[in-house]
């Protein structure tokens, strides 16, 4: 899966060329132009990084920074704030609030990206690594291959596409509604039965012998992959 980054900016020319280059670069890109409306969107939904703007109509940035630090869904979210203030005091008050770091308008694009790529390498390293490892299983994304134990797991492109998925964030439940917008996007023929028809494939798939069943059933809730399986 492409790292999702959440783009809160109310300049519109500011947030298309955003929104342009971020996708250049392979991210999955949704902005949001107010500061009251990104905090109703981050209750639905958690991206990878979040890309935060100071000054915004109805909540400001950096109170929205503080919100979100205070939310145990979002504490860990990275945050990179735009601001046009380059004073050090501000600096401090925009880290001391919880952002991971600053960048001052206006800013060179490469820069931004490099620190963005560097945020994301610090705190969520399976992202924009071509591999992603998680107990014995190991997926390279490259070649679109998975190996389990040393031996190669042959997964068809729907099963491959759901176990990276759950691989993205070892751990976490994920609901059947949010499965299917991440693995099947907005695919209007697919239920959330077909979710569980897939699960089950891929844990026939992945599961050997004695090995342990890395997909936990949260009655309820959804689906995750047990990072204590092994």
């Amino acid at each position: 899966m492409h790292p999702n980054i959440m783009v809160v900016e109310d300049e519109e020319a500011l947030s298309e060329m955003l929104r342009y280059n971020l996708e250049a670069e392979g991210y999955e890109v949704e902005v949001v132009e107010r500061g009251d409306d990104a905090e109703i969107r981050l209750r639905e939904t958690v991206p990878d990084l979040l890309l935060l703007d100071w000054m915004l109509p109805g909540l400001s940035g950096i109170e929205l920074c503080r919100r979100v630090r205070l939310r145990s869904e979002t504490e860990n979210l990275p945050i990179i704030m735009l601001t046009a203030r380059s004073e050090e005091a501000e600096r401090v008050r925009g880290l001391s609030t919880g952002a991971d770091d600053f960048v001052v308008k206006p800013f060179s694009v490469p820069e931004l990206m490099a620190r963005i790529k560097a945020t994301l390498r610090r705190t969520n390293p399976n992202k924009i690594s071509s591999r992603i490892i998680c107990g014995d299983i190991e997926l390279d994304k490259e070649m679109h291959r998975a190996h389990r134990n040393g031996r190669e797991v042959r997964l068809g492109p729907t099963e491959y596409k759901l176990l990276e998925f759950l691989m993205s964030a070892p751990g976490r439940v994920f609901s059947r509604e949010q499965l299917l917008d991440g693995v099947w996007g907005n695919d209007n023929y697919v239920d959330e039965r077909t979710v569980d028809v897939h699960i089950g494939r891929l844990r026939r798939s992945i599961t050997r012998g004695k090995e342990k069943d890395p997909i936990r059933t949260v009655r309820g809730s959804g689906y995750s992959l047990n990072d204590k399986f092994v």
